[in-house]
């Protein structure tokens, strides 16, 4: 299993502030991350997957 991420590990990887990160999730518009007690946490895979389908110029 690969490491999980934290909301600045997300925003270091699309090159966005931490409260963009934070955004997305409050608008459920962003990739899937899950709670571990009282942080968020993301699965690499499912950060690259929301990437990937994302329309052209969405993001």
């Amino acid at each position: 299993m690969q490491k999980l991420w934290g909301p600045n590990d997300v925003a270091e990887f699309f090159g966005v502030p931490v409260g963009t990160v934070y955004q997305w999730r409050t608008r459920g518009t962003g990739p899937t991350g899950k709670r571990v007690g009282k942080h968020v946490r993301y699965r690499p895979e499912d950060v690259e997957a929301w990437f990937d389908a994302q329309p052209e110029g969405v993001i």
